[in-house]
């Protein structure tokens, strides 16, 4: 297959793309495109032969649900069987925006998307190419992260492009997303609604809108995952990843300590810190990669960042990446959840 990679002004969207792109969902093909929080992979989300074409092109297991992306209130009606009040406060304060709701599904919804479970995840993209596409399209459209399954989520054009070309026939590029990372998850069919993947909306926004709120202790390997990011390896560079954890104080010697005997061992090492630490290292060291991530107080520069500083420590031929970690609440809740299944819990401490 033939990939046109095509990319987009956001001020001045071209209708030729977005109609080309609504007729290849609505032919039952895919294509990738810009939200806010990292690059989708869209198939017409009623069409359970075209969802399948998303599974095969990522090499995503099939027991992973997909998000379902609408432009409208109207979209989301035929495809719940119920909306929650605590749905509706969530819904009017951050949609659109980088929030999934987990509602209990309509027949409607084909068992492809939600990997057989009574449930169905929901958002409303923040993004103007996003919505536009939605709408031309005319249909909801099931969308995953534009990658190979269990790689970072891309947040540029060019990492879809990398991972995806020739097993989708259109990529949108509406340059770097916003966010960085993929949106909060949460379950809205129990009590309390539990989070099921942390992101840019956080627990403590969620409790300030509806009360109370939790994070779900999470799933057994052999169950299915009820959202993405639950189950399986994700956002792993091809690097090994390494956590650094300790007081804030001792943190740069033990960066330098942990790189000083894994470079001596003949391996490639990426160092991504925060700028605190960095500001003490920088000039010590010689890594292959070198990237200060943000600041401890500015988390949501720091989540900005991850995915594609895991992907460039790639692209600089590095053996094992080590990475600081951050504070583990607010945003900082989904920088330590992705960081810790890019490491597979592997940590220094």
């Amino acid at each position: 297959m033939k990939t046109e990679y095509v990319k987009v002004d956001l001020e001045n969207l071209d209708r030729t793309i977005l109609r080309k792109a609504g007729d290849l969902l609505r032919q039952g093909e895919i294509v990738a495109f810009p939200t806010e929080t990292v690059y989708g992979l869209g198939a017409n989300a009623l069409d359970p032969v075209a969802v399948k074409k998303i599974f095969f092109a990522k090499g995503r297991p099939n027991d992973n649900p997909l998000i379902v992306h609408v432009a409208d209130l109207a979209q989301l009606v035929p495809l719940v069987r119920e909306i929650p009040e605590k749905a509706r406060a969530l819904m009017n304060k951050f949609w659109p925006g980088p929030l999934t709701l987990i509602f209990p599904k309509s027949p409607l919804v084909p068992g492809e998307v939600t990997a057989g479970l009574p449930t169905v995840a929901v958002r409303m993209p923040g993004h103007p190419v996003a919505l536009a596409l939605i709408k031309e399209a005319g249909v909801p459209i099931a969308a995953p992260s534009a990658n190979i399954s269990g790689l970072p989520s891309p947040t540029e054009g060019k990492d879809v492009l990398a991972d995806l070309d020739g097993k989708v026939p259109l990529i949108i590029d509406g340059g770097e997303t916003k966010v960085g990372l993929e949106s909060t998850v949460v379950d809205v069919t129990v009590e309390p609604p539990l989070i099921l993947r942390p992101g840019g909306i956080t627990l403590e926004e969620i409790a300030d809108t509806i009360g109370q709120a939790a994070f779900d202790p999470g799933l057994s390997q052999n169950e299915t995952p009820r959202s993405p990011g639950m189950k399986y390896t994700h956002y792993s560079p091809r690097a090994d990843v390494i956590i650094v954890e300790g007081q804030e104080h001792e943190m740069a010697g033990k960066v330098i300590s942990a790189f000083r005997r894994l470079a001596g061992g003949g391996k490639k090492v990426a160092l991504l810190l925060s700028e605190e630490t960095g500001r003490e290292i920088q000039g010590r060291v010689t890594p292959c990669y070198f990237e200060i991530l943000g600041s401890k107080n500015n988390l949501s520069l720091v989540a900005h960042r991850l995915f594609s500083s895991l992907r460039q420590s790639d692209r600089h031929g590095a053996d094992i990446i080590l990475i600081e970690s951050f504070p583990d609440q607010g945003v900082g809740a989904a920088v330590m959840n992705r960081i810790r299944k890019a490491a597979g819990n592997q940590v220094i401490n």
